[in-house]
């Protein structure tokens, strides 16, 4: 019992980490109608920069705002310098960001090097608490709650603001948004841009979770794609659904049969694929 309670929380922990992640991607793939294959490398890279920001400053707060600053810079640099330019060619964008998902791989490699870093958890919440004769972290708790808490704030703006009204109008039909006043070009900026400086904090709130390492930025966008095809595209609430299913299935995958764990998580991606192509929620 101990064991199952556990595991149960790690995957809770877990898919709220893959929520963070997978909630601007969501937009932005709902709003762009491309896969964003950087998204991975924005966790990576936003992981880095706390990182180093945390070693120099000793504040974690300052870590999660510089990760996310340096990696909504680069994606605002990399949306108007090269995606604005193939606005309608999907498949240019796809190779763009697929190209650019190798730059800041290779760039973080070079500056950071290759060993595997972690974040070191912020001294307040370092520490276990026992739970039916086990430990579990602090900081997992912790994170629980920042997921929660994200997810209910981006449910009040998607629901309940004129902003959530324009995004849900462009992500189903942009070009009669566009005719009723919105600022399609200006808002699906604002989301990429809000997307990826997500995925920058999240790289470092994830850093004393997962922590950083080569080839992560593939594993991550593995995982949050995963999320967007049972979820549906463009959904919040399909994403939320999506990751605790991920999270829980990851975590019950590496411990009770390893050796299938990704097929754990990918077969039922296929499934869904094949009946039910919307996702739980499909487009809003």
């Amino acid at each position: 019992m101990a064991l199952f309670v556990i595991q149960l929380l790690n995957g809770l922990s877990y898919g709220m980490l893959l929520f963070l992640l997978a909630a601007g991607l969501t937009l932005t793939f709902g709003l762009l109608r491309i896969v964003n294959l950087t998204h991975g490398s924005y966790y990576m890279l936003g992981g880095y920069v706390g990182f180093a920001t945390i070693q120099s400053t000793g504040s974690f707060l300052l870590g999660v705002l510089a990760g996310g600053a340096v990696v909504g810079i680069v994606a605002l640099a990399m949306k108007l310098l090269l995606l604005d330019r193939f606005p309608r060619d999907e498949r240019a964008q796809v190779l763009i960001t697929f190209g650019c998902l190798f730059i800041i791989a290779d760039q973080s490699l070079a500056v950071f090097g290759g060993t595997p870093q972690r974040i070191p958890t912020p001294v307040p919440f370092d520490g276990s608490m026992e739970i039916l004769g086990k430990l579990f972290p602090v900081y997992r708790f912790v994170l629980i709650a920042t997921g929660l808490a994200c997810a209910a704030a981006l449910w009040w703006l998607h629901e309940r603001t004129r902003i959530g009204v324009w995004v849900r109008g462009a992500v189903h039909n942009r070009d009669v948004a566009q005719a009723m006043g919105v600022n399609v070009s200006l808002l699906t900026t604002g989301v990429f841009l809000f997307g990826a400086a997500l995925a920058g904090m999240t790289g470092v709130i994830g850093g004393p979770l997962v922590g950083m390492y080569p080839g992560g930025d593939f594993e991550v966008l593995g995982l949050t794609l995963a999320i967007i095809v049972l979820g549906g595209v463009g959904s919040l609430g399909g994403a939320f659904v999506a990751a605790l299913l991920v999270g829980f299935l990851d975590t019950a995958g590496r411990i009770f049969f390893p050796e299938f764990a990704l097929f754990a998580i990918f077969a039922p991606m296929a499934i869904m694929l094949v009946l039910r192509p919307g996702g739980f929620a499909g487009r809003l």
